[in-house]
């Protein structure tokens, strides 16, 4: 029997109360699964007859009375023989059948019936439907059986449980709150980037406001790296596959990689001696065949920048750092907005250090995760660090080296002052990592920062410096990236703080709003004066009234306005509102009042970012 968390219990239960409506109404319905999530449970269903909202309103309504009947789950363990029985006599076996010969012989096989409804499961389940005290549908989307597009597509009934109605409330405002913040609504209403299927689905194209506050992550860490010493480094969008095959990520990882070029010649070589695409896949894959890949990963060509030249032990450590945009053939149901993308730019960085400084590297790579966090207000993280899982064949080195970095990692994270927690099966293929997971402000986890210890490319790669031995020695390989990906990272943001940037970030950071023609003139002037203090400002003097014009920045979440009537330009000062008062504070000099912005700016102060 499984092991799951009670509220998994009571989630996995739950999906079975729903399969238990489905059939009361609709019996011709074919089952396929109906597993516990994160957020709740679903159930594929196949069915002639396309679903709706009020379907789902009715299905719901008799979970409910299923609910009250107080119906017990029954376990029940049978063999195999048995098991094909009862599926057939159930009318279920179109995907029963198939779910039964997942289970590997010898493992137990049990069944759980619910009033008159059974079903093949590990269980477990509470003891009683009436358990389920609060129970919400969610909505219905297409799945193909199994994630496989060359199956049918079923229909799945998505919902979510607890043990309480408050508790579902709760979630459903979150859940609400959430699709307001929803970084694809968002960025489409303050225009700062375009998904274009013409361009390619998961192909972010930055809008020059997007851009400012792409920019604007990037000066904000290049200075920080500036001042731990690192070399920025660039380097090209492909490379040869020799080089992912040497490191590991070809053909290992191909499923999520887009498809290798092959260099012109020795495509004309294959198509003369009539390669078929198997064989021609083959050849890829085995190395009898050259090409191009579209860089899944920077580190290899970073390797190659360090073995560029010989190094001595009292050059390092070498810390080099790119921008650097990768590539992924992630699947399409998985693409989302910013968060789940195909070409995303990684702050990337590699650490190349001895034995002896790789704990303080590790600690010069948290520290600077941390800084991020507070410069944001990010204030709510745990730490997890992820191993390697011995009985897993996917992690590449030695054993030796793997203790060596575990026992790295696991000693910067005792010194952090967080809690956290160490997850088996976690690690790369190459190395263990600590990842930071955040809690933004209404509660949902993001996984970011990522820092991971690497014992085994330097192996790979050969890597070398000579040491105060003067023998040659191999050094330790930090990766690290604070932000992951900046398309994630700014995704995140823009649902943390609602699309309400702290003054630093906002793409436009001051309105100066006029009352009437009158006050252009004064107006323009302070237009110029911001734009020469670095403000990125406009002016707003449209014929509108006053209130239509402080509701259209206010719209457009501008953290400042100022704005300019007859008095305010015949004494040389502004009206100052800010976006989160949402009310007048008073006047100021104009020249007070753009410094004022300006310390927002310099201190990337964070008051006026709450959304």
């Amino acid at each position: 029997m499984k092991t799951l968390s009670p509220l998994e219990e009571l989630r996995h239960s739950a999906s079975h109360i729903l399969a238990t409506a489905v059939l009361r109404l609709y019996p011709e319905a074919k089952l396929d699964i109906g597993p516990a999530t994160d957020a709740g449970f679903y159930y594929d269903i196949d069915l002639d007859k396309k679903l709706t909202t009020e379907d789902l309103e009715q299905i719901e309504a008799e979970m409910y009375k299923v609910v009250k009947e107080n119906q017990r789950f029954e376990r029940r363990e049978v063999s195999r023989e048995e098991a094909v029985e009862l599926i057939t006599q159930s009318g279920q076996q179109r995907y029963k059948l198939g779910r039964l010969a997942d289970v590997p012989e010898g493992a137990p096989i049990s069944f759980y019936k619910n009033g008159e409804f059974l079903d093949l499961c590990a269980g477990p389940h509470v003891n009683y439907t009436s358990k389920v005290k609060a129970i919400k549908l969610l909505q219905i989307a297409g799945a193909y059986h199994r994630g496989d597009e060359k199956n049918k597509q079923l229909q799945r009934i998505y919902g979510t449980a607890f043990p309480s109605k408050q508790e579902l409330e709760d979630y459903l405002k979150q859940q609400e709150e959430a699709r307001q913040r929803d970084h694809r609504k968002i960025g489409k209403e303050m225009n700062l980037f375009v998904i274009d299927d013409s361009v390619g689905p998961g192909m972010i194209l930055w809008t020059g406001r997007g851009t400012i506050i792409r920019q604007e992550l990037m000066d904000f860490i290049m200075q920080h790296l500036r001042r731990q010493g690192y070399q920025q480094v660039t380097t090209p969008h492909i490379g040869r596959l020799g080089l992912y095959r040497t490191s590991g990520h070809f053909p290992y990882y191909r499923a999520s990689q887009f498809p290798p070029i092959i260099e012109p010649g020795a495509m004309e070589t294959l198509v003369e001696h009539k390669c078929s695409c198997s064989e021609l896949s083959n050849k890829l894959d085995s190395g009898d065949a050259d090409g191009f890949l579209l860089k899944p990963m920077n580190c290899p060509m970073h390797i190659k920048i360090f073995q560029s030249r010989p190094h001595s032990y009292r050059e390092l450590p070498i810390r080099l750092a790119e921008f650097g945009t990768v590539y992924r053939w992630e699947q399409s149901g998985e693409l989302n907005g910013l968060t789940r993308v195909r070409g995303f730019t990684q702050d990337d960085a590699h650490i190349f250090c001895t034995e002896e400084q790789l704990g303080a590297e590790i600690n010069g790579c948290l520290s600077l995760v941390k800084t991020v966090f507070a410069t944001l207000g990010i204030k709510s993280f745990r730490v997890r660090v992820g191993l390697r899982d011995p009985d897993s064949s996917k992690y590449v080195g030695s054993a030796e080296g793997w203790d060596k970095a575990e026992s790295a990692l696991r000693k910067a994270a005792e010194g952090l002052g967080v809690p956290f927690v160490e997850e088996q099966g976690e690690a790369a293929f190459y190395g263990p990592k600590i990842d930071f997971v955040v809690k933004d402000v209404i509660g949902r986890e993001w996984q970011l920062g990522t820092v991971q210890v690497d014992y085994n490319l330097p192996e790979r790669f050969k890597l070398e410096y000579i040491g105060a031995d003067n023998k040659a020695h191999r050094p330790v390989m930090i990766h690290r990236a604070p932000f992951g990906s900046l398309e994630r990272f700014t995704g995140v943001l823009i649902e943390h703080f609602g699309g309400n940037f702290p003054t630093w970030l906002a793409p436009e950071q001051l309105r100066i709003i006029t009352i009437t023609d009158a006050e252009n003139a004064f107006a323009e002037e302070l237009v110029a004066k911001a734009r020469d203090m670095g403000i990125r400002v406009t002016m707003d003097s449209e014929s509108d009234k006053l209130g239509a014009k402080i509701r259209r920045a206010e719209t457009e979440k501008v953290p400042w306005m100022f704005v300019i009537g007859k008095t305010e330009a015949a004494e040389g000062c502004v009206t100052v509102r800010s976006r989160i008062s949402k009310a007048s504070e008073g006047k100021k000099g104009a020249d007070e009042a753009l410094a004022m912005i300006r310390q927002a700016i310099e201190t990337r102060a964070l008051p006026e970012a709450s959304a």
